[in-house]
């Protein structure tokens, strides 16, 4: 009797939950149907420090091609069979084109609507709660070329008059002094609330990463005077936090790695209190890929994942520790292999940083390929308990 009621609870949580035993696809015959254990080399060691928190966040990001085709029903698959329980999906990204038909007026004026990737975002938002996946909306704030061109009274000039300031890569950006540039990704990001999304979570909060003499031809209009970079960004968060945190959902931000070691803001208006001050979320950008020769004593830290990821989220929370409010660390891992950079992310590599963050007590992350391609030997199986008799597993 005991085992019999094992097995019909475990059937049931399975059924129930919509990620377990039926979400796999197995074999619906109770003759044929295995119930799998963990694989132990899976297992990651138990964090140094207890999380309380309850379901913490493990998603992946899913760009707007990917969740508006039909790429999203692999990611969800994927997800089912796996400790992955969230997605962070792009709204609006790096283009200023948008994931779907926007009613805000600055979106249809400039054309944003004109560009969307999906047409049933309320359908394929549907999917992901009909299997218990946490939908984030990433939305691009200061990297917005679309918004840039159509509207150069907001964005940065060229200080010799010649029109649009552009970046190293020809790329438009708009004045982050300027709030109305931070008022439209509020908005979009109330319209993402309104659709269902759970979280909104801003990136490109900052002024552009060049060279000083690039930025010294830029001309922020909006800049008041004396106003310092850092205080331009510290108002726009305020901007976002103030319309957003009523709905009722988290406000995250993204920010470079390097603020939770850096004693400035990089020269981009990022300082690390600034943000874990008022936000629910801080998504430090960890890519060992992006350190540069001799961080943290590393002669190569891109082929150091887990020393690397362990180093900076252990000055992260040292960082954070003497504040009376600080936001929770969700830190953005590499699953990406940066052009010829050896070696290749493989699973050892992105377990490794997961290892990392976990033993620090940080059971929450997010995994980021722009490709939105992940290696399913990347992730933990989805833990389904087996029930067992004298003997073994049943």
């Amino acid at each position: 009797m005991k085992l019999a009621w094992q097995v019909s609870a475990l059937l049931l949580s399975a059924a129930t939950a919509s990620r377990g035993l039926f979400a796999q696809q197995l074999p619906s015959s109770p003759e044929t149907m295995q119930l799998r254990g963990v694989e132990l080399r899976y297992v990651l060691p138990d964090p140094m420090f207890d999380n309380s928190q309850a379901d913490p966040i493990k998603a992946l990001y899913v760009n707007a091609w990917a969740f508006g085709s039909t790429k999203l029903a692999q990611l969800v698959r994927l997800a089912d069979s796996t400790e992955i329980n969230a997605f962070v999906v792009d709204v609006k990204d790096d283009t200023g084109c948008l994931l779907y038909p926007s009613e805000v007026q600055v979106a249809q004026q400039i054309g944003a609507t004109k560009c969307v990737r999906t047409k049933d975002v309320q359908s394929r938002l549907d999917t992901l709660r009909a299997h218990n996946i946490y939908a984030i909306a990433r939305i691009v704030v200061a990297k917005d070329p679309l918004l840039a061109e159509r509207k150069p009274k907001w964005s940065v000039q060229n200080r010799d008059g010649s029109g649009l300031w552009r970046d190293r890569i020809g790329i438009a950006w708009v004045d982050a002094y300027n709030d109305s540039v931070w008022i439209y990704a509020a908005q979009l990001g109330q319209e993402a609330v309104r659709l269902g999304f759970n979280e909104v979570q801003f990136d490109y909060v900052r002024f552009p990463d060049e060279p000083k003499e690039a930025m010294a031809q830029a001309i922020f209009a909006a800049r008041k005077q004396g106003e310092s970079q850092r205080e331009g960004v510290q108002a726009g968060i305020a901007i976002l936090t103030q319309r957003i945190q009523p709905m009722g959902v988290p406000v995250t931000f993204d920010i470079f790695g390097l603020t939770s070691a850096a004693t400035g803001d990089l020269g981009i208006g990022q300082v690390w209190e600034d943000f874990v001050s008022v936000a629910d979320v801080v998504l430090p950008m960890v890519y060992p890929s992006h350190y540069y020769k001799g961080s943290y004593g590393l002669a190569w830290p891109n082929g150091e994942p887990y020393r690397v990821v362990r180093n900076a989220l252990s000055e992260a929370l040292e960082r954070s520790r003497p504040l009376t409010r600080a936001a929770t660390i969700r830190p953005y891992l590499q699953a990406f292999t940066l052009g010829r950079r050896k070696p290749r992310y493989t699973p050892h590599e992105i377990r490794e940083q997961i290892r990392a963050a976990e033993e620090l007590g940080i059971n929450t992350w997010v995994l980021w390929n722009p490709r939105s391609v992940y290696q399913r030997d990347s992730l933990r199986p989805y833990r389904v308990q087996v029930a067992t008799v004298t003997g073994g597993p049943l």
